[in-house]
């Protein structure tokens, strides 16, 4: 039966999630069941993608990655594939219309990453659009479900947040980045001399960014508000930590936030949502 086939599908994505990031599934599960599926099955394909490029190096990653944009069509235009991955992720793409060209767009990032180990303003802003401002906005085409005038209403304030979340990565990252992938995504950044004053123009980029997508989270339709408010308060936490964390201390190892704390923030901010204290 077909029906096994895409279950099987969908709870490969699912447990891809909840095995690569704890922290994205506590989210998801805040946005409501209907949604749950879907963002899965995207985040799925995003995480299989960038694996290529981050950890396969003693394998043709060029190659790999070439294969699995291809796969990636031939599902979509198929509506099927023996990929569990890419035929969750289809069926999502087909379902909720998302448009090509964001696919591409991300694909297009994870190539930067195979050949790419620093960045100036412009690689820079475009390998962000394509890792993260395209992301939300395949997310954004889910919680909207068709509906293309808040689509482009919310489109801006979640680049915005898919910025922010992005850039708060590469600063939690930046060791396994420079020291283990010979990355620096920070145009004009000399990382031998990474101080306070650098560290607080990117912190400062990262607000204005934050401010921005957190006015779009206000806006989104309920089934996807409180998720995506718990992404944000996540995110916004861990940025909190890094801003006090001294440049020497980041450069050598990854800010993160233990997953009991994390449990215990998301169900403060739970409760406090329920209580309307948020």
């Amino acid at each position: 039966m077909k029906q096994l086939f895409d279950t099987l599908s969908f709870e490969t994505s699912k447990r891809t999630t909840r095995s690569y990031s704890t922290s994205f599934s506590l989210g998801i599960r805040f946005l409501h069941k209907d949604l749950h599926k879907p963002i899965y099955n995207i985040y799925g394909f995003v995480r299989f993608a960038d694996e290529i490029v981050d950890t396969f190096h003693e394998h043709d990653k060029e190659t790999l990655l070439a294969e699995f944009k291809d796969d990636t069509y031939k599902a979509i235009e198929r509506g099927i594939s023996m990929n569990p991955i890419l035929h969750a992720f289809q069926e999502t793409v087909n379902k909720y219309k998302i448009p090509l060209e964001l696919i591409e767009t991300f694909l297009r990032s994870m190539e930067m990453d195979l050949d790419k180990s620093k960045y100036n303003q412009d690689s820079y802003e475009e390998y962000i659009l394509g890792s993260a401002e395209v992301v939300g906005l395949m997310c954004l085409k889910i919680f909207v479900e068709g509906d293309e005038k808040e689509y482009q209403r919310l489109k801006p304030s979640a680049m915005k947040l898919g910025s922010a979340f992005q850039k708060i990565n590469f600063l939690r990252d930046l060791q396994a980045d420079y020291k283990e992938l010979g990355r620096t995504y920070f145009p004009g950044v000399d990382l031998e001399n990474f101080n306070e004053v650098v560290k607080k123009e990117i912190e400062k980029d990262i607000e204005i960014d934050f401010a921005a997508g957190y006015e779009g989270i206000k806006q989104l339709p309920k089934k996807a508000r409180f998720g995506t408010y718990m992404a944000y308060i996540y995110y916004y936490k861990l940025f909190k930590k890094i801003k006090d964390t001294p440049p020497h201390v980041i450069l050598n190892q990854r800010v993160r936030i233990a997953d009991n704390r994390k449990y215990r923030l998301f169900v403060s901010s739970y409760v406090k949502h329920s209580l309307n204290l948020v």
